[in-house]
């Protein structure tokens, strides 16, 4: 599958594998500065990159394991979606669940990108859902 990716800032990183077979695609922070973050606060950082999704496709951006695990830092909501008609840049939230600033470093890979199918779905209100074996609560 061809994914149209575009810079809008010329020292972006296009996204990357960190093997074969990963499902995802790493991001970097598209700073040239180092990026303070304070205990309990989340701070936008820019990618450069502006993405055009196939129909029917969209990206989750999830946490990037060694900063969540050993840093304390995750995705703002735990996923952020990107549409298919968006045309943006992509930004990446980071909030500090640590008691101490941490800092993002330039060009640093900050988060992971995940290209999904999704299904589109239409509502349908009834009076009664079909029975299961489960219990409701």
């Amino acid at each position: 599958m061809i994914i149209h990716i575009k810079k809008v800032n010329d020292k972006a990183i296009i996204p990357t594998k960190r093997s074969k077979y990963a499902a995802s695609y790493d991001l970097y922070a598209c700073t040239t500065t180092m990026t303070v973050i304070p205990p309990h606060q989340t701070v936008k950082l820019r990618t450069g990159l502006a993405i055009e999704l196939p129909h029917g496709y969209f990206a989750g951006i999830v946490a990037r394991d060694g900063l969540a695990t050993t840093q304390g830092l995750s995705i703002c909501q735990g996923m952020a979606i990107i549409d298919e008609d968006y045309r943006g840049e992509i930004a990446v939230s980071l909030h500090n669940d640590s008691d101490i600033p941490k800092t993002i470093n330039p060009m640093e890979h900050v988060a992971q990108m995940i290209v999904m199918p999704y299904l589109p779905l239409d509502f349908v209100e009834v009076d009664k859902l079909t029975k299961t074996e489960r219990r409701d609560a």
